[in-house]
């Protein structure tokens, strides 16, 4: 695997944590092409206010939860909703671990690609 490979392949895994009320939550890292769905789901006006951003890509990063999939926004009102779903508790989880730089060992891979 390539080290570009490896780095997308932890981007895009997928983690599950348990929020301080005992949901467990599973999230994963959103793409290009997530955010760029994010941005049309918020809107021209929304996709500009950073604060408002920063809390639905939150909203936009769980994929299930207590093993219930949860599918991705399509409009402000879903956004809002997930928001309000998650509480400050399950907002707080994701967003101490998507703080996280994404870990991938590529040490050894570019060590045999000779750089």
């Amino acid at each position: 695997m390539t080290p570009s490979a490896s780095i997308l392949a932890a981007a895009s895994a997928t983690q599950t944590i348990v929020d301080g009320e005992g949901r467990t939550l599973a999230i994963r890292r959103l793409t290009a092409l997530d955010r760029l769905r994010l941005f049309k789901a918020a809107g021209p006006t929304l996709a500009q206010n950073q604060p408002w951003l920063g809390m639905a890509l939150i909203a936009s990063s769980v994929v299930a939860i207590d093993d219930v999939p949860v599918p991705p926004p399509v409009n402000e009102l879903h956004i809002e909703a997930m928001i309000g779903r998650l509480g400050d508790t399950g907002v707080a989880a994701i967003a101490q671990v998507l703080r996280q730089p994404i870990e991938a060992d590529t040490t050894e891979e570019l060590d045999m690609a000779g750089n």
